[in-house]
């Protein structure tokens, strides 16, 4: 049986080729040509188009960066034709893995059970490194029948896969997740901040952090390999940051809760936008807090680093 994987950006590429490792019969494609390209060149087998689908398609893999790109694949697009859910065979599945919005999933999960297809959210975390590694974070939504039926799959490409609930529960997992990873951002720049009106250098101040009970994947991570370095170039775009921060807030406002802390950091990100470059990693959100405080949050060997790397940097969805 035949696995298609779609969206082969900076995270898309790197998983293919883990789950390349696994199902040689493997195929892969990307409306962008140069992706296609990188992928042929990875040793990948690339199709030229959805046009015509292999007849023995078993799984569908979507790793594509919105909610409106996913639904145009599975829904079709005017004058495109029909969308893969009309074309798919019956009894095959689909797994979107990107960032997308929880209750277009769920709508999308029973079109796809009344199609006899079987669908599941599967959106991932731990960046371009754990992508390379097969080694990301995956949140699963869906019946425990349909994620056990791709737990191969995941499994290939993630080293911790967790059913979470029905169908939309892995986005919403996954937005929720990055909220809190953006808060934990925002609280990591405030605090070396005032480390540094202090006198404290910021590694000095992440030492001190790291070794006690403020530390989180932020400080232990991000900081260290982005922020010191002056690098800003993990791999994921503030816009699809800014993007997950929306699904989220769109949940714990529309489920009445009362959330002032996710609140503040979600509005400190927005503020930041409009403030960064074209293309700004969603590291540079610590930009922000430099500007407003007039202080560097950059190690003394990279304080003055600052060259403007957004030509290098490739759009994901985490």
């Amino acid at each position: 049986m035949t696995v298609l994987f779609i969206g082969l950006g900076a995270m898309g590429l790197p998983m293919a080729r883990n789950l390349g490792r696994v199902r040689p019969d493997l195929i892969v494609f990307d409306a962008d040509p140069r992706a296609l390209e990188a992928a042929s060149s990875a040793g990948l087998t690339a199709s030229s188009g959805l046009d015509s689908l292999p007849s023995d398609l078993d799984t569908t893999v979507l790793m594509l960066p919105s909610t409106a790109i996913v639904e145009r694949v599975l829904y079709g697009d005017g004058d495109a034709g029909p969308g893969l859910l009309d074309r798919l065979p019956r009894g095959g599945a689909v797994v979107d893995m990107g960032s997308s919005e929880p209750l277009s999933t769920a709508r999308i999960a029973a079109d796809a059970e009344a199609k006899g297809l079987r669908f599941v959210d599967a959106p991932v975390s731990g960046g371009v490194a754990k992508a390379v590694t097969g080694e990301l974070a995956i949140m699963a939504g869906g019946t425990a029948d349909d994620v056990a039926r791709v737990r191969p799959l995941l499994d290939a490409l993630g080293g911790h896969v967790v059913h979470v609930g029905p169908s939309g529960a892995g986005h919403a997992a996954k937005a929720l997740n990055n909220l809190l990873s953006a808060t934990n951002i925002a609280a990591a720049a405030e605090v070396l901040s005032a480390a540094a009106r202090f006198g404290i250098r910021p590694e000095t101040m992440l030492d001190v952090v790291n070794a006690s009970t403020g530390r989180s994947q932020a400080s232990e991570v991000k900081y260290p390999a982005e922020v010191l370095t002056g690098r800003f170039a993990s791999g994921f775009r503030m816009d699809l940051m800014l993007k997950d921060l929306a699904i989220a807030r769109s949940l714990t406002s529309g489920g009445g809760l009362d959330t002032p802390v996710t609140d503040a950091a979600f509005r400190v990100a927005t503020d930041a936008r409009p403030l960064a470059g074209e293309h700004p990693d969603h590291t540079e959100l610590v930009r922000y807090y430099e500007d407003r405080n007039g202080v560097s949050l950059r190690a003394a060997s990279a304080a003055t680093h600052d060259d403007g790397q957004d030509d290098d940097r490739t759009e994901t969805t985490r």
